[in-house]
Formats: structure tokens, sequence, C-alpha cells
């Protein structure tokens, strides 16, 4: 999936609330969109290198999309509206044979939530809940990074669904490219991560795949081994 473009160098000075943060964008102080909720503590450092794309209505309150955050180790995507569509680029591309399919229906209501895809395939039906995951610490990417009661209730909904016979999976996208493998952030929520090993014995699949970032596009890279403990 290629960046919008043009991507324009800055600096990151705040957070100035959970969707807004201040940049330093050539001698200037501008506000830029967060596209993501998380505490992103790790990335957002004062002085750290950001890149910043133009929004489409200059008008805006925020004129700027805060878009990839320079790394020590990597280059980092933080556009947490970004896994769905690298996963069915992926899905379409054929690139995921765990996941081969005929049909792929996005966000379809089960139960009490509204899920990211429908898959249908020779084999069936696959529910797929996806995540976006920004923190790596030692090399292992960590979900979640401020507690998700809304998480916690997917995986709830995928359990509902393996039990009711069909096949279910959390992915998580880790969209950086330096992460060895995953396992849940149970110190920032318990719940999700007790919730996620509880997905996992009643038969939903954990997944979880790193990505290749750079100043061009970001793309689904390769899988990471998951550990639930």
């Amino acid at each position: 999936m290629k960046h919008p473009q043009p991507l324009l160098p800055g600096a990151f000075i705040r957070r100035d609330n959970r969707f807004r943060a201040t940049v330093r964008l050539e001698a200037q102080d501008v506000w830029a969109h967060v596209p993501n909720s998380g505490r992103l503590h790790d990335l957002f450092i004062p002085g750290r290198p950001v890149w910043l794309h133009p929004a489409a209505n200059p008008h805006r309150k925020t004129p700027y999309d805060l878009k990839l955050v320079q790394m020590p180790e990597a280059l980092v995507s933080i556009d947490a509206r970004l896994p769905n569509p690298l996963f069915a680029e992926a899905v379409t591309a054929g690139r995921l044979p765990e996941f081969a399919c005929q049909h792929i229906q996005p966000e379809v209501r089960y139960g009490d939530s509204r899920l990211d895809f429908r898959l249908t395939g020779p084999e069936g039906v696959c529910w797929v809940e996806t995540k976006s995951v920004t923190l790596v610490a030692d090399g292992v990417a960590r979900f979640p990074d401020a507690p998700t009661a809304r998480g916690s209730r997917h995986l709830r909904e995928l359990i509902t669904i393996v039990r009711n016979g069909e096949r279910a999976a959390v992915v998580f996208i880790v969209q950086r490219p330096d992460a060895c493998a995953f396992a849940p952030a149970a110190a920032v929520d318990p719940l999700f991560a007790q919730t996620l090993a509880q997905a996992a014995a009643a038969g939903v699949e954990v997944r979880a795949y790193a990505c290749q970032v750079d100043m061009t596009e970001i793309r689904l890279d390769r899988a990471i081994p998951v550990s639930l403990l």
C-alpha cells in the first residue's frame, strides 16, 4: 500500500490531546491529526523525526496528518486505520495462504459487534478481527498500549463464533519491521491478555504479521511467532 505523497519531514513537539499533535515543520509549529487513539508513549518523544501529509481539506483545524515516526531501530507507521486494508490487500494478492478465500466481506455485524472481515472460501467461513500494533520492546510487539474493553469484547465474539462451529481469527498487524515475536501487553490490560488466552484455548486462531515500512509504502511482510505467556 502506497503512502500518500508528498510526505513532509518534521519534528514531534507534543501531543495536545487524543487526536492532535504539535509538530515543528519548516521552523513553524503546526497541528497534525493523530490517526491512532493509543498512548504511543514510546513513539512520541519531543524532537523525534516524523513525517506529515497535507490534509485533503486545507481548512481543517489540523491541516496535516501524522503518518510516520522515525525510531532509532525502524520507521513506524502509526495510522490505526491501515490494518484492515493491509490485510485485505495481502489476502486478495494471495500472500496469506492461511486465509485463502473466494470472497472477502468487510465490516460485518455479529452479535453485539461489527467484526472486520468475513472470508468465504472452499473450506467455509472465517471471521477475522484485525488489531493495529505499534509498540515493540526488545523485539517483541505488544498489544494493547492502553486498556481496550472493545478489544476484549471482540475476542468474546470470536469465541462464540468458534463454539458455533465456524472458524475465527484475530490478526495483529505490526506496523513496523523490527518485531521478532508478538505477545499481549498483560501489564497494560490484564483482561485483554486473559481473554486472548481463553480465545486461543477455545480454538480462535491468533496470528501476527510484521510490516515492511519505507518512505513510499507499507505492506505485510512476514508472519511472526505468537506467545500468550
